[in-house]
């Protein structure tokens, strides 16, 4: 497979979830917007945009689009998505203590 298919192969399994949690208001995390390809771009390319992190984990990005827009995550992934928010306040705390 030469580079180019590899690209293409990339691009066309590429996904990406967003979270949101707020304690004061939700009781879990929730799925703000997902997609695949163009529209998967487009979210990290917001992110990007506006310093929010972002953790490429393909496992996770799998097991996340089986939820609904709006939706809270179940119970079940509590600890898998409690990995993600680690990864991301540790970014916090490092740039924190850059300023």
């Amino acid at each position: 497979m030469n580079n180019e298919q590899n690209n293409k192969d990339e691009f066309n399994d590429k996904k990406a979830i967003a979270l949101q949690y707020d304690k004061e208001i939700n009781n879990a995390p929730k799925v703000v917007a997902k997609g695949s390809r163009y529209l998967a771009d487009e979210i990290i390319n917001i992110a990007t945009k506006y310093d929010i992190p972002i953790k490429k984990d393909e496992d996770m990005a799998s097991m996340l689009e089986q939820i609904e827009v709006n939706q809270e995550i179940p119970p079940q992934m509590y600890k898998a998505v409690a990995e993600i928010f680690s990864f991301i306040y540790g970014l916090t705390n490092e740039k924190s203590k850059e300023i």
